[in-house]
């Protein structure tokens, strides 16, 4: 039902295990022996089972669980002209682990291209909804689709079709704010961006990582923080967007480090978002002092139950952490979450469905002690 906003007291961000029938469709899709159709129709069963059980666990947001994508990012990309993408050799470097997801690159100029299948995606599940429950999208946030054709790996190549970074960066908010359009149009209401940028930028390699000075990490924010406001401009008043800030999700591996203190001064005072869904699951993430530049009435998401390890935390102990957390931003503008989805890619994160199932038991459990 629109009249519903994200975020609840109780939420996830977006993205679950697939189930195995599922990774066997597409599999076989791939390999050739199913057609496009057949795979969208275990596509639709696996969805409409997902989202049943999101509403028996008493969760007010439902999404597909990024299950018709490869990535919870790149397939985004894929849809718009002049993105291009091939088998990967070699991965992106996560701790401990490859993340091996296509290389995606610039072909020419990019631009949106009518009809995107996210937006089909998105209808299927908004045609589930009910007087509780309100369908979500996620996508990557322009920052992280900027970032994916700047960087300095994927400059080389990018340069050949543009003479600057900003003239990438317009045409990708431009093409952001076409695909709003299509999807407010859709009934969407529920938007989040999902977005690794800031947890690379502040990682303690981030200089080296963007190929910058300490001055120029600094224009790198501004950057980041221009491309997302440029993306949310001229947004309908009633379309609610929220970011998650992450800082990789891949087989339970992770791609950066570090607090949001050299950020909050830019992201979380100057981004044009309705809330913050914030990783703070583990210590790689720092304080929470940096909260205190959450202005007006913006909301937190506290990520304080990780997807990336099947334990569940201590109640008591996540209880503790909101309060300590309250110190900064109001009890009334934070919620609860997992840190990040389940599964960011296909290969999911190292837990089972019924252990993912409980982490969820445990979010809402907590949630309703804390706020009633």
């Amino acid at each position: 039902m629109s009249q519903l906003y994200t975020p609840f007291r109780y939420d996830f961000v977006g993205s679950f295990l697939r189930p195995e029938y599922l990774k066997k469709a597409r599999a076989d899709y791939e390999a050739g022996t199913i057609n496009a159709e057949e795979l969208k129709k275990t596509e639709d069963k696996a969805i409409t089972e997902l989202v049943a059980k999101q509403k028996e666990a008493g969760y007010h947001v439902i999404t597909d669980g990024e299950f018709r994508r490869a990535t919870w990012h790149l397939d985004f990309m894929w849809a718009f002209d002049g993105v291009g993408h091939s088998k990967t050799e070699t991965g992106l470097p996560f701790h401990g682990e490859a993340a091996m997801i296509d290389d995606t690159y610039v072909t020419g100029k990019i631009s949106y291209k009518k009809n995107h299948p996210f937006v089909e995606h998105f209808k299927f599940v908004k045609a589930l909804e009910d007087e509780n429950t309100v369908a979500k999208l996620t996508i990557p946030a322009p920052a992280q689709f900027l970032e994916q054709m700047i960087m300095p790996f994927a400059w080389s190549n990018t340069k050949k079709f543009y003479d600057t970074q900003e003239e990438v960066a317009k045409d990708i908010a431009e093409g952001y704010r076409e695909f709003i359009k299509e999807v407010y149009a859709a009934g969407c209401r529920n938007l989040q961006l999902d977005d690794c940028s800031w947890g690379m930028v502040v990682d303690p390699a981030a200089c080296k990582l963007f190929g910058v000075t300490p001055k120029g990490l600094e224009k790198i924010k501004e950057q980041l923080l221009e491309i997302n406001n440029s993306a949310l401009e001229g947004k309908p008043e009633d379309l609610i967007v929220n970011t998650h800030v992450c800082r990789g999700n891949f087989h339970s591996t992770y791609a950066s480090s570090g607090a949001y203190d050299s950020v909050a001064a830019t992201l979380f005072a100057k981004e044009n978002v309705n809330a913050y869904y914030l990783e703070f699951d583990d210590e790689r993430s720092g304080g929470f002092e940096p909260l205190k530049y959450v202005e007006g009435d913006k909301k937190v998401v506290l990520g304080l139950v990780t997807t990336k390890s099947p334990k569940l935390e201590d109640a008591q102990a996540v209880i503790d952490r909101i309060h300590e957390a309250a110190k900064y931003v109001p009890l009334d503008r934070l919620y609860l979450s997992p840190q990040c989805g389940f599964a960011s890619c296909e290969i999911g994160n190292k837990l089972t469905e019924e252990e993912q199932w409980a982490k969820l038991a445990l979010v809402k459990e907590i949630a309703e002690k804390v706020w009633g």
